[in-house]
């Protein structure tokens, strides 16, 4: 069992910054793949940004693609999800994900075992 918990949400204008934090309960921290989605007012759940637990690769939504930056700190069992100029458009509830031990980051959800309850982010504009 992995228990996921999000943090760093808030009210940000146009142009400003947050950064989001998900920590991670669980010794085999190093060996999850996580992701962040996000999931906008009547709108479905959708992929934000991803990072193999094996080496740097991530992978990024076209639409967040230069302004986020997805990381991790495997001694603080936490992935961090940098937002830079942000975009009404980016108003959502955040979500954190991992896929089991030892498996590759993924696009898709459907793959991923373990959700966070998600943090709020809004924009104005």
């Amino acid at each position: 069992q992995v228990h996921l918990v999000e943090s760093g949400g808030g009210l940000v204008q146009a142009g400003g910054s947050l950064r989001l934090s998900c920590v991670a309960s669980g010794r085999t921290f190093s060996t999850y793949s996580m992701g962040w989605w996000r999931q906008a007012p009547g709108k479905e759940r959708e992929f934000v940004a991803a990072l193999n637990w094996s080496g740097p690769s991530a992978y990024y939504a076209d639409s967040v693609k230069g302004r986020f930056t997805i990381s991790r700190d495997n001694a603080k069992t936490t992935v961090y999800l940098q937002m830079n100029s942000l975009k009404p458009e980016d108003t959502a509830v955040y979500y954190c994900a991992t896929r089991r031990p030892g498996q590759p980051a993924s696009t898709s959800q459907d793959e991923y075992y373990y959700w966070g309850q998600g943090t709020q982010v809004t924009v104005s504009s």
